[in-house]
């Protein structure tokens, strides 16, 4: 589907985005392997996090979803006890179902297979399968066990201490996950933080979570089932932050947004730009901090921020960050984002090919990307390699550019935002969108 953007001279109004997609991710999976029921509300709509119900239901987990609203879950507990499915469980195109299920079916005492769309079964894997194989867990794959489908025989496995290669909250929350059925505790360490939604929800649901600077260590737990709400996605509210922010003429307020500090680096970026955010805090939802953003039109500045540390919190907001940066005086360097080579599409190799299309000075780095800004960007005709997030900021960037752009394979927005379009054309009073 190919969808039209064009500048709209106002941007103003109020948006909720979609409810987060890790913390639904989570939600879903670890209830249904827990005792007892739950209610989960604004569970995110968007593909991905349908396909972890999907799976789940097929491993014998019973969730209904509200006769009037498919954002509300309920979820009878399994108490870790799942079934044997008939059926290959396909996860889509979401590598966090394929990553965060390999965690829980590393242990189960059945044969499982796990696949997914062209794009996840193209995705390296072998980066969760070598921890999960250190700890018992019998597991085969394609391209010598690197790639999907994934092939489990279930396994005793037991506890270990493991060192990560990169700092992935996915990465960490397989481990965490088959942590849960082994022998003794199992102590992970990560180079940099990434996000915690996997301990926090962990404690919240009596699991003895132990932290210790950049290490986690839990012990063998049984689950116990909680309700949770689920706040709304800041990756998807970045996209109408950074809109916002570029804008010569604009006015937004994001509600209902989770500020877990793990997730909030795309606020600390935007700030380092000089961008003009104000936020207020609201009443935590599920354990997780939550608010209102205010943003509005700024003069911004390149950053050097989005580099290191910082990399793991802003991960999935960097394509849009990048539109940013072409409205940014000076030059904006991006370092050390590497695996963003290997998300839906070579992130990094596709985010400069469309914005250079758009006229953007922009250069790819081996680990990153330089955008010498401010450039003017003009129309083009744009590809999106069925990247949910590339879409997105391909909008955002012919929202602010002249001309009309054109999106192909808008629809994948909807893998994390099947509300985006409609909210682009309420905030743009329908000038910006055809």
């Amino acid at each position: 589907m190919r969808r039209q953007v064009r500048h709209s001279p106002r941007l103003e109004g109020s948006v909720a985005p979609p409810g987060d997609k890790s913390i639904s991710h989570r939600s879903a999976v670890f209830n249904a392997i827990a005792n007892g029921s739950a209610t989960v509300l604004n569970y995110s709509p968007g593909g991905d996090c349908a396909s972890t119900v999907r799976c789940l239901r097929a491993l014998g987990a019973q969730i209904t979803s509200g006769k009037n609203d498919p954002t509300t879950l309920t979820i009878q507990g399994t108490g870790g006890k799942l079934k044997e499915p008939d059926q290959v469980l396909n996860c889509g195109n979401s590598g966090t179902t394929m990553r965060l299920m390999s965690g829980v079916l590393a242990a189960q005492p059945f044969l499982s297979i796990l696949t997914g769309d062209d794009s996840l079964r193209s995705r390296p894997m072998e980066r969760i399968l070598t921890p999960l194989r250190l700890m018992g867990a019998t597991v085969q794959g394609r391209d010598n066990g690197k790639l999907a489908p994934l092939v489990f025989h279930g396994g005793n496995l037991h506890g270990i201490d493991y060192h990560m290669p990169v700092a992935s909250a996915q990465l960490k929350s397989s481990i965490m996950l088959a942590a849960l059925f082994a022998d003794g505790p199992t102590t992970v360490h990560e180079p940099f933080h990434s996000r915690d939604h996997t301990e926090q929800m962990f404690s919240a649901m009596g699991v003895q979570v132990q932290k210790h600077g950049r290490s986690v260590t839990v012990q063998p737990s049984t689950l116990h089932a909680a309700d949770i709400r689920v706040p709304g996605d800041i990756s998807s509210a970045a996209f109408w932050l950074v809109a916002a922010a570029a804008h010569p003429n604009a006015r937004l307020r994001i509600t209902g947004v989770g500020l877990n500090p793990t997730r909030t680096g795309v606020l600390d970026v935007l700030r380092s730009m000089g961008a003009r955010i104000r936020v207020s805090d609201g009443p935590a939802q599920g354990g997780e901090p939550t608010g209102e953003i205010v943003v509005e039109s700024s003069e911004l500045r390149a950053t050097e921020l989005i580099a290191g540390e910082m990399i793991p919190i802003v991960q999935d907001e960097i394509p849009v960050l990048a539109v940013a940066a072409c409205f940014a005086h000076g030059t904006t360097i991006i370092r050390d984002a590497e695996e963003l080579r290997v998300k839906e599409s070579d992130r990094i190799r596709t985010t400069v090919r469309e914005l250079t299309r758009m006229g953007a000075r922009i250069e790819e780095l081996p680990d990153g990307m330089a955008i010498h800004g401010p450039t003017p960007l003009h129309a083009a005709n744009c590809r999106t390699y069925s990247d949910h997030r590339l879409v997105m900021a391909l909008a955002v960037a012919g929202l602010l550019a002249d001309g009309e752009t054109v999106i192909d394979g808008a629809e994948h927005a909807d893998i994390s935002y099947p509300g985006f379009w409609t909210a682009l054309e309420q905030l743009t009073g329908g000038g910006a969108n055809l």
